[in-house]
């Protein structure tokens, strides 16, 4: 509890940094620059960054999860070599190149974006699906079993349920990952966080890049805290299962 109420805490204080009267204040006091960022326009890029990030998380977790339930079942073992490596793979090619390429297909916007995180985001997904599931007892499975339940009750009500504690961790890797990408999908005509960034960088302007990068830590944050809080509420109802 006080891990994610700490969390939460650290994304108000970013995106209160984030903001242009604190920023430019701060940046004052520092002999800095004082041309801060619209907070309007932070805030609708904020959204927009949030939009793009939560898509593309939910696809590559979507896909990760479904990927290594595919390997851990018994007739899925051929799979687990070749689709580890595709993970491996994407996860090895940057961001930036993954847009770059998709840009000629997909044209300059949203779906650039959206492939690079879904790419970056697939490996901890399935590794950590592999890891939990594997980790379920498998007397748990032979219970469920000889009870009569069927392989797919066996999946939703034994194995995922043991094995979410253990998958939470990457799910939030995951959404990290996604959030910190989604600034680059700005190269690509996205709006997102990165335009800031990059309208500092092309104006020298720190100020701009700083709001940029606070805006989005405050996001990573907050999604971190969010997810920790959902953990605890998964605890507490297995809890109470048991």
């Amino acid at each position: 509890m006080r891990g994610a109420i700490g969390t939460l805490a650290l994304g108000c204080g970013f995106a209160l940094l984030s903001l242009a009267p604190v920023a430019a204040v701060l940046f004052a006091a520092l002999g800095g620059e004082t041309r801060a960022f619209g907070s309007g326009a932070l805030l609708d890029l904020a959204l927009a960054h949030l939009r793009l990030a939560g898509l593309g998380a939910l696809a590559g977790i979507a896909l990760g999860v479904a990927l290594g339930l595919l390997v851990t079942r018994a007739d899925g073992g051929d799979w687990r070599r070749p689709v580890d490596a595709l993970a491996a793979a994407a996860q090895a090619t940057p961001p930036m190149v993954v847009v770059a390429l998709a840009l000629p297909a997909f044209g300059f916007g949203d779906l650039p974006t959206v492939l690079a995180l879904v790419l970056y985001t697939l490996m901890p997904v399935l590794r950590g699906t592999v890891a939990a599931i594997e980790a379920v007892a498998p007397d748990a499975r032979a219970a469920a079993v000889a009870i009569g339940l069927t392989p797919w009750q066996v999946l939703c009500r034994v194995d995922l349920p043991l094995a979410w504690p253990l998958l939470l961790p990457a799910l939030r890797v995951a959404v990290m990952l996604a959030v910190a990408t989604t600034a680059v999908g700005a190269l690509a005509g996205a709006a997102t966080l990165g335009t800031p960034i990059i309208l500092g960088l092309q104006n020298r302007n720190d100020l701009y890049i700083f709001q940029g990068a606070a805006a989005t830590a405050a996001i990573a944050f907050l999604a971190d805290g969010a997810l920790l809080m959902l953990k605890r509420d998964g605890l507490r109802r297995n809890r109470r299962k048991v």
